[in-house]
Formats: structure tokens, C-alpha cells, sequence
């Protein structure tokens, strides 16, 4: 199963937010154990980055680069995905962006907490718990 991991559920874990931590940190641990394959966007990279750096320096960004690159492939922001993403003309382009992505690596599903954002996306999008019930 091929899945798209968005920007909150990687900070979820990144950041130890208490009550959403244990359900994201299964969906890396799925991945890392290869049974599901996650893939996260360029652009969802950046924004984590650009979250968390008052908290960290260069070399902790470079860390924070090589543990997710252990983990999870890195889906390219490419001319495509921004052309499908302009075409598609939703409200939040970002979020266009990730659904783009999505299309572009083939995935499954699409794992956010915001699910309501991908209302009108071809891939499906399923919070951490709602994927984890049904595997």
C-alpha cells in the first residue's frame, strides 16, 4: 500500500504532540517496517522545516533529513504536480499540491488530520486512526 503522508502527521511525531503521537508514530513504524510505503512531498519537507526551525540548527535539520529519508521516500514538487495543482483551482494550493503529489507517486490513500481538506481529491485521504482500522 502506497501512502502520502502530509506535513501535520510527520510534526505530530517530529514534535511529541500528545493526543495524536501514538496513531502517527504507528503509521511511520509501518513504514519503516516497509509493510506500507510512504512517501512525503518536497514541499511538505520545507514546511515541516520551516515549523520547526526556530527549534533547530542546520545540523538538526540535516538529521531530522537523514532519519525521514530512512524511512520515507521524497515525492519531487515537480513542473507536473504544480501545473495539475494550478489546474485543479482549490481553495488551498498546498493542499492541491499534496493531492497533485499524490496522484503523481500513485497512492493509495493520502494520510492527514485533515481529511475535509481532500474532500475533492481522486485519492482518497484517511486520518492515522481511520488507515490503522482498516489494516
Amino acid at each position: 500500500m502506497v501512502l502520502l503522508i502530509d506535513a501535520n502527521i510527520i510534526l505530530d511525531v517530529l514534535m511529541n504532540r500528545q493526543e495524536f503521537v501514538k496513531d502517527s508514530s504507528m503509521i511511520w513504524k509501518l513504514c519503516e517496517t516497509e509493510q506500507l510505503k510512504g512517501y512525503i512531498s518536497t514541499l511538505s519537507f520545507a514546511n515541516i522545516m520551516y515549523i520547526m526551525r526556530k527549534e533547530l540548527d542546520p545540523d538538526k535539520i540535516e538529521e531530522v533529513f537523514r532519519k525521514l529519508n530512512l524511512i520515507f521516500e521524497f515525492a519531487d514538487f515537480s513542473k507536473p504536480v504544480l501545473e495539475k495543482a494550478v489546474e485543479m483551482n482549490w481553495k488551498d494550493f498546498e493542499d492541491a499540491v499534496q493531492s497533485a503529489t499524490a496522484e503523481q507517486i500513485h497512492a493509495d490513500y493520502i494520510i492527514t488530520r485533515n481529511v475535509r481538506d481532500f474532500a475533492k481529491s481522486k485519492v482518497i485521504a484517511f486520518t492515522p486512526s481511520e488507515l490503522l482500522s482498516r489494516i
